[in-house]
């Protein structure tokens, strides 16, 4: 299913949906503005928002979508500085997904901050300043040095995220949320971060895999996302909320097993140490989320507490389930992304790394 089909798709139910809850409230209608809604997150939570009665409204640029969605109105316009379209409109309810640099997202808060009534800003686990130990909520964030930069990096995109929440704090005051995500997954994933490991798996033949199968990941799948903070949207929930699975329930040993009892396929693995990985590859090509090191300045990455989350209604579905309906998108995307998958080993890396491992003295 792309975008368009996922959205259509609850169409019928939430005109269902609407007619009874809306009815037995007579006048009430619920208004909701989406900072983006045709990317990832964004289609995910419009149509459970119009499953549940919502009036949606879409603000971006327009190039994704560019007839629109069905059933939800577009305003055109940019995040950098280009808000027109949101002057003098109210809404109930802003939930912010495309908030990445501080200085406009300090634009639009402000801008929408008085004439809505609560805002759920989407942030990242990468707000924290530190991954040596677990975080939770509380732990401290990043420091941006210069609050007016735009270029994302690896090393600004946490501090930029977390100078983007104190903005949002600022306007909203206690009528925001802060949502903090880590590895999200599921369909329309743009990155392969999850879908490279069934895809992977799939193919069959020997697969490196990093680490060791009691390595610790954590994941949200991009539906139990959207109704976790839908739930704290329609109950006006304030406060931060970090969104994985719960610290040490994950590991890639589960995550290599799952994939092959969904596959069937006959997939010999090998589990390669991570400072033999670190030692032969270049950082760049150390993608392999969700998997992450275990030693080192990374070492708590993957064990972010959730009980403040699971205590509002966070809530993650079987791997199984994320696996399975992972695969079947994928089947759906063009053949060029298919073949070229974002993340984890090339094929030719992949050999090259399987055969250093066998020859490494000792072996």
């Amino acid at each position: 299913m792309n975008r368009r089909d996922i959205i259509r798709a609850g169409a019928g139910t939430a005109l269902v949906i609407a007619a009874g809850r809306l009815g037995a409230h007579p006048g009430q209608e619920h208004t909701m503005l989406i900072l983006g809604g045709t990317g990832f997150i964004g289609p995910h939570m419009t149509e459970l928002a119009l499953a549940r009665g919502w009036k949606v409204t879409h603000f971006n640029r327009g190039k994704r979508d560019a007839d629109g969605v069905e059933n939800v109105e577009t305003l055109i316009g940019d995040r950098k500085g280009q808000l027109d379209s949101l002057k003098g409109r109210k809404w109930d309810v802003v939930v912010d997904n495309t908030g990445y640099i501080p200085k406009y997202e300090k634009m639009s808060a402000d801008l929408l901050a008085p004439n809505t009534g609560y805002c759920l800003y989407i942030s990242s686990i990468s707000a924290y300043a530190s991954f040596e130990k677990p975080n939770d909520i509380g732990s401290p964030t990043g420091v941006l040095a210069n609050p007016d930069q735009e270029e994302i990096t690896n090393e600004s995109y946490g501090p930029m995220k977390a100078l983007c929440e104190k903005y949002v704090r600022d306007a909203y005051g206690e009528r925001c949320a802060i949502v903090r995500p880590g590895y999200i997954v599921g369909p329309l994933d743009p990155t392969d971060r999850f879908t490279y490991w069934p895809v992977r798996v799939a193919k069959g033949g020997d697969m490196a895999v990093p680490g060791t199968p009691a390595d610790p990941i954590q994941i949200v799948d991009v539906r139990d996302l959207v109704a976790f903070m839908l739930g704290l949207v329609e109950r006006r929930v304030s406060g931060d909320f970090n969104a994985v699975t719960p610290p040490g329930a994950l590991t890639m040993g589960g995550l290599i097993d799952t994939n092959l009892k969904a596959t069937g396929a006959d997939t010999r693995i090998t589990w390669i140490d991570e400072d033999f990985l670190a030692a032969n590859m270049k950082p760049e090509e150390m993608n392999f989320a969700p998997w992450g090191p275990m030693r080192g300045i990374e070492a708590g990455g993957s064990l972010t507490g959730v009980s403040h989350s699971l205590a509002q209604g966070l809530k993650s579905r079987p791997l199984e389930d994320i696996v399975r309906d992972t695969l079947a998108w994928h089947e759906t995307r063009p053949a060029e992304r298919k073949a070229a998958l974002r993340s984890g080993f090339t094929p030719e890396r992949e050999a090259e790394i399987l055969a250093a491992w066998r020859a490494r003295p000792g072996a």
